[in-house]
């Protein structure tokens, strides 16, 4: 299985990394999302309905929801500290999967765990 360093090295790959800086939202709850997205540098905070649910740091991915049939975004996620982040649209997204499968393996248990995580954060 790659570790989260590894998988991020597929976005290292892609073209324009975008910088964000503290505070500013990457995108919103119930948002349409087209990408998913990998902390190159820096760290993001993932909210649900206003409330810091997990914080992620470089090596990790997330938004990934949206590539793989979720249509809105199910968090808030907001720069915690000045971040570049790379990102992978579903064409690149299929592609990385076709050329390293264990990348789609990492995303998807990255995916299951945040899930997991989400849910048992909002039941209590």
């Amino acid at each position: 299985m790659l570790e989260p360093i590894q998988t991020i090295t597929i976005f290292q790959k892609q073209p324009g990394p975008v910088i964000f800086s503290p505070g500013q939202v990457i995108f919103e709850e119930g948002q349409l999302g087209d990408c998913m997205y990998g902390v190159v540098e820096g760290e993001v905070e993932l909210r649900v309905n206003g409330r810091i649910v997990e914080t992620i740091e470089a090596g990790n991915v997330f938004g990934t929801g949206v590539l793989i049939g979720i249509k809105n975004r199910t968090y808030t996620a907001i720069a915690k500290t000045e971040c570049k982040l790379a990102y992978l649209d579903q064409a690149r997204f299929l592609f990385a999967v076709q050329e390293t499968p264990v990348f789609a393996i990492e995303v998807i248990r990255n995916y299951s765990e945040r899930l997991t995580r989400l849910r048992q954060e909002l039941l209590g």
